[in-house]
């Protein structure tokens, strides 16, 4: 059908019932082009007027649905409507009979079914990465001409993809872009049934053609229940760093706020991947964890590492060291989801010894008696022939949750809480310092004025972002860093990265699907020279300070 509906034709809520309709269309539009398979909305393209017709859509959530259908390139599915910004399943159930998919060449309805597919029967979809030209490359939003070149050169000199996995080997393709662009390509190759492993997870793929190639089903294998249909992640393919710069051996901190870590969370092994794997990679050595939800959720990473359960990390080539991990006794921060710990994970294997550990506390009570937030967690870390003090900051910013819509903040107006007045006082004692965490605003914020007072450098400028989301992979925040004091430069390599790839994983809950990241935040890393005599650090008038031993329960 098609052609102008009268203003008072409607599409009703049953395509059987055309005498209960509630969406009232005005005359001067016309939806022959949209309209298919009685009467539902196709909203693979139906303008945002369009879908504002539709039960509880607004403006706003029309956009979010137009922009999330050109990020994907369409919808595959009616279901895939719940992952946009506004709709969720509660909305979807009421308008989904209203509603449908079709391809540009095709107006077949696909109908509401389960988001686990039986690939037996899965045809293949897109672009055969083997057989296609640069110029066919190029037509798959995000492939530019420079990719599309290497794909090719990449598929001659190793031969035919085995897998869309096998993408990430080709330089410019990083696990982001290979998410964005695996439902449009697909390997037409047959493979003969194999042994595959992932987190530790056995499973045996079947012959057959595929548009993510390793997708398998959930009946298959021996796994948890509720997971995602494609199980097999794709880790970074690199080799660790020698450990030296300028010949000289090098030790790497970093920073790593894991946004309500439980022991849920550290337990599921796509999140237990991506931190262990993560600080392999990348040669990270003592990391500052913030925002655990429980105390007991650092140490499944720490045993993940050292025992090797998950079939990357215990097939990781060289040596893992040997960890340990602390949490604060006091919480030291405040989430959505109650007070959260903050922690150290280091390696003693690489030199490095923890003294003591101690939650600052603040003099500054709130209306109840009780100590205020933010809290800092001090240590002191002998690493290599020189002591290094170590603060862990957590202040959580107020406007953060809006990044989960994928919306952009002014970084300038989100609220944060000022540093807690302990720090001026470990200012003027510790010599060595360096704080780190997430601080909830940029370097350049007013709030953090009294670390530059004091003569403590940022090392990551405000125009480096250090958030990331799958909708935003290249972040719009800078809320974590590391600060150094003005004695620390001579030690301090020149090295600082936020890292970006490797932090998502199919295991990982995303919104309403799967392949989401660990954290909202990405580890910053800075690297410091490990072997450095003591009296290449002045130490003028150090002070003597009280220091709190740590628990054995907690080494």
């Amino acid at each position: 059908m098609g052609g102008s509906l009268g203003c008072h034709r409607s599409i009703p809520r049953d395509p059987t019932d055309f005498s209960c309709g509630k969406r009232k269309f005005s005359a001067a539009c016309n939806f022959g082009h949209i309209l298919v398979n009685q009467e539902r909305l196709n909203i693979n393209t139906a303008t945002e007027e369009e879908l504002m017709t539709l039960p509880g859509v607004n403006r706003a959530v029309a956009q979010n649905i137009v922009e999330y259908r050109d990020c994907i390139g369409g919808f595959k599915k009616v279901e895939d409507l719940a992952l946009v910004s506004g709709i969720g399943a509660t909305k979807l159930e009421v308008i989904k009979l209203e509603i449908c998919v079709s391809s540009r060449t095709s107006s077949s309805q696909h109908s509401p079914s389960s988001l686990r597919k039986d690939l037996d029967h899965q045809s293949c979809t897109g672009m055969n990465i083997n057989t296609a030209t640069p110029a066919q490359l190029m037509s798959i939003r995000g492939i530019t001409e420079k990719i599309a070149k290497n794909i090719v050169a990449y598929r001659a000199e190793h031969g035919p993809f085995r897998s869309i996995e096998d993408l990430v080997r080709v330089n410019h393709i990083n696990s982001s872009l290979l998410d964005k662009i695996r439902f449009h390509v697909f390997v037409e190759r047959s493979r003969a049934p194999s042994t595959n492993t992932n987190a530790g997870l056995t499973c045996t793929t079947k012959s057959h053609p595929s548009p993510t190639s390793f997708s398998l089903r959930s009946d298959d294998l021996d796994l948890p229940p509720g997971g995602p249909t494609q199980i097999l992640s794709v880790r970074p393919n690199v080799e660790p760093p020698s450990g030296l710069r300028d010949g000289k051996p090098v030790v790497r901190v970093a920073t790593w706020s894991l946004q309500g870590c439980s022991c849920d969370k550290a337990n599921n092994p796509g999140v237990k991947e991506v931190v262990c794997m993560t600080l392999l990679e990348n040669d990270v050595k003592l990391l500052a964890v913030q925002d655990l939800l429980e105390r007991e959720a650092l140490d499944k990473f720490c045993v993940e590492l050292n025992q090797g359960t998950l079939a990357s990390v215990r097939k990781w080539k060289w040596p893992r060291g040997l960890w340990k991990s602390v949490v604060s006794e006091k919480p030291t921060g405040r989430s959505s989801k109650g007070v959260s710990y903050s922690g150290f994970l280091w390696d003693t294997s690489s030199g490095i010894d923890l003294k003591d550990a101690a939650v600052l506390e603040s003099p500054v009570v709130n209306g109840n008696g009780n100590h205020s937030y933010p809290r800092l967690y001090l240590a002191h870390f002998s690493v290599g022939s020189y002591e290094l003090t170590v603060v862990n900051v957590h202040i959580q910013a107020t406007a953060a949750s809006g990044e989960s819509n994928g919306k952009n903040h002014n970084t300038d107006e989100a609220k944060c809480p000022h540093l807690p007045p302990s720090v001026q006082e470990t200012l003027k004692v510790e010599k060595e310092l360096v704080l780190l965490g997430d601080f909830g605003s940029p370097a350049q914020s007013s709030e953090l004025d009294i670390l530059r007072k004091e003569k403590l450098c940022a090392l990551i400028p405000s125009s480096q972002f250090t958030n990331i989301s799958t909708r935003t992979p290249q972040g719009t925040r800078c809320l974590d860093n590391i600060w150094l004091s003005r004695s620390l430069k001579k030690i301090y390599s020149g090295h600082c990265m936020v890292i970006r790839e490797g932090l998502t994983n199919p295991w990982i809950p995303d919104n309403w699907s799967w392949g989401g990241v660990a954290s909202d935040h990405c580890p910053v890393v800075a690297e410091f020279y490990a072997d450095v005599s003591p009296k290449e650090l002045t130490r003028p008038g150090m002070a003597v300070v009280d220091r709190v031993d740590v628990p054995k329960h907690e080494r």
